[in-house]
């Protein structure tokens, strides 16, 4: 049996491991979050270190507030860089494998075609920036590391786009959403069955091949085509209003084009992806 560390467990992606956790004996899961570990102190890592063997490291932890980032960017840099870096280093002391979860916001959103895992990084915030130098310092420091990028991340817990839409839909008479920003909505369950799988793989069949992956569900569409189809799936008659980005004034700029390539993570490891409209109805029999 293989012990999985989960970091940032409180997290979206977090708790749907927990959840999908929970039908697999291979494994035996350790689920850590603030206060109890805290992963840019090398004090507390090595701490849960020396009272487990740790066999794989996912790190689902990171700053997340991408406006809030602009003017707190040490604390972003701790999480989304220091963070990985640490884990990455105790990851190679150990022989610990280590998975490390990222954003498409390493790209500046200027393409007009999905990214792939070797188009050029061009962050434009300050959380992009960080969680970009995260993922070097994880590839510099472990060479059993996995990178996963991801977008438009949503799911029954936490805050998100989703739960929001809905929740102001009950609230206003109208909505504003933007149609000029362009990527595939990703439900932390997605997410959270494709690491088990590449998790499942290492246990069984002792395969695991470290790089950067690209990770989302399968299509594309605008925020507001993801706003349409949440109310209409629930019934909500709030008339909703296409705008352009231009009309929020935001603290850091969104990319406006963030699909994200899966042939690398579907070939390599033979991960089966939901449409996106499929995978938000099974967050929503489960809301």
């Amino acid at each position: 049996m293989k012990t999985i560390l989960i970091t940032g467990a409180n997290g979206q992606l977090g708790r749907k491991i927990n959840d999908v956790s929970v039908k697999t004996s291979e494994l035996e899961f350790i689920f850590t979050d603030l206060p109890e570990t805290d992963i840019t102190n090398v004090d507390s890592i090595d701490k849960i270190f020396a009272e487990n063997k740790i066999d794989i490291i996912i790190n689902c932890a990171a700053y997340t507030a991408v406006d809030k980032a602009e003017d707190d960017q040490e604390n972003a840099y701790q999480a989304n860089a220091k963070g990985p870096e640490i884990l990455a280093k105790k990851a190679a002391e150990t022989g610990a494998k280590f998975i490390h979860i990222s954003t498409d916001y390493v790209f500046d959103g200027q393409a007009n075609t999905p990214y792939i895992e070797t188009d050029v990084e061009k962050p434009v915030s300050v959380y992009g920036r960080t969680k970009l130098e995260g993922e070097k310092l994880a590839i510099k420091n472990s060479s059993d590391c996995i990178i996963i990028r991801t977008s438009w991340l949503y799911s029954e817990y936490g805050n998100n786009f989703a739960k929001t839409m809905l929740k102001l839909a009950t609230e206003k008479e109208k909505l504003n959403v933007v149609f000029d920003q362009i990527g595939t909505p990703t439900y932390a369950g997605s997410l959270a069955k494709a690491v088990l799988k590449i998790v499942l793989d290492y246990v069984n069949l002792n395969t695991w091949k470290s790089g950067i992956y690209h990770y989302s569900d399968l299509g594309v569409c605008s925020w507001y085509d993801f706003a349409v189809f949440l109310l209409k799936q629930r019934n909500l008659n709030t008339p909703i209003f296409p705008v352009r980005s231009s009309e929020f004034v935001t603290r850091t700029q969104r990319p406006a084009y963030s699909v994200l390539d899966k042939s690398k993570i579907i070939k390599t490891y033979n991960i089966s992806i939901p449409y996106w409209t499929d995978a938000c109805l099974e967050m929503l029999r489960k809301l």
